[in-house]
């Protein structure tokens, strides 16, 4: 899941834009939303946990982080959101429908300035 994911995101943002958190892959750390932590309603601790896959994002530059799951989008966006950072936060199927003209305006809420007003058009959407 993981190596399709990177191959996604590369096709649709270009590979000289992805920049690869350290360690990666198998040896990535967890976001610390997971396994219900996200509702357990221990926010402090789950933030403590998720500090070093803050720190991970961070050390990157990037201005997005780009996540596969509703839990990791949830943590990562409230670790930014915390922490006063400047990265945003985004699903891949965000992505997807941007990229292919159905991302709808209520679900841009996410995207940066940079993207909120990207508009692809395609001819079978205008239909709607």
């Amino acid at each position: 899941m993981a190596n399709d994911l990177r191959f996604v995101v590369k096709s649709i943002v270009g590979e000289e834009n992805v920049i690869e958190m350290t360690p990666n892959k198998s040896n990535n750390y967890c976001c610390g939303g997971g396994g219900g932590f996200l509702q357990s309603g221990f926010t402090d601790a789950r933030r403590d946990y998720g500090q070093l896959k803050y720190d991970q994002i961070i050390a990157t530059g990037a201005d997005y982080c780009i996540t596969g799951c509703h839990n990791c989008h949830a943590q990562v966006h409230d670790l930014a959101h915390h922490h006063g950072a400047t990265y945003n936060t985004v699903h891949i199927w965000t992505l997807l429908c941007l990229s292919l003209g159905i991302l709808g305006p209520n679900e841009r809420a996410y995207l940066g300035d940079d993207l909120k007003d990207v508009d692809v058009f395609h001819p079978e959407t205008s239909l709607y």
